[in-house]
């Protein structure tokens, strides 16, 4: 059996300056830290007396929510640029004002790409599968995943088995801070046990 806990990182900067996150490196603001630390206790609570490795990408709101977790579980998160959220290209850096302004290509199908430097939906699913299978091989029986809400969606995705041309009809999305958990059984099948609990930061 297999326990997968992704976790969309907490309140950033980002999400209080009308700024787009993507690529652009926001810190967590005071309360996305006290979220982060709300969830790490809780975690540490349930996972307690079990071995855990945890992932999270490299964007310091992602990695500060992770060192959060971590300090109670007493191990390290190892940093994966695969993780990152999407990236939009020139409008990081930029409101989300002017990119709403400044788009160059309405995202119709999944590779479309609003901006030409940026990545499309598929584009990020294929940065993102070799570390989902990686994670689907390895023999790690608890693994948590710190990373962004549109990262997450692609790995809802790929875990339900899903192909990328689902994005037509279901985007399963979650929340800052919401944290889900996943149960591959003995026989393989993908167990679905909660889709994006606010409750760990209470």
């Amino acid at each position: 059996m297999k326990h997968i806990i992704t976790v969309q990182h907490t309140q950033s900067v980002h999400h209080t300056n009308g700024m787009v996150g993507s690529w652009t490196d926001w810190d967590l603001t005071e309360l996305g830290k006290a979220q982060a630390e709300c969830i790490g206790k809780k975690l540490s609570d349930e996972l307690i007396g079990k071995d855990v490795v945890v992932y999270s990408s490299d964007l310091k709101r992602a990695q500060q929510t992770a060192e959060a977790i971590t300090k109670y579980l007493g191990v390290d998160p190892i940093l994966k640029k695969e993780l990152r959220e999407r990236n939009l290209g020139k409008c990081c850096g930029k409101s989300v004002e002017w990119l709403k302004e400044n788009i160059e290509c309405p995202e119709k199908t999944v590779d479309d790409r609003l901006f030409s430097d940026g990545e499309s939906r598929r584009d990020a699913w294929n940065r993102l599968r070799p570390f989902y299978e990686e994670v689907m091989a390895c023999n790690e029986e608890n693994v948590i995943i710190v990373s962004h809400g549109d990262l997450l969606s692609i790995w809802n995705a790929m875990y339900l088995g899903l192909a990328v041309e689902s994005f037509y009809e279901v985007d399963i999305q979650g929340a800052t801070g919401g944290v889900s958990h996943m149960i591959i059984d003995d026989a393989g099948k993908h167990l679905v046990k909660s889709i994006n609990d606010m409750s760990y930061m209470l």
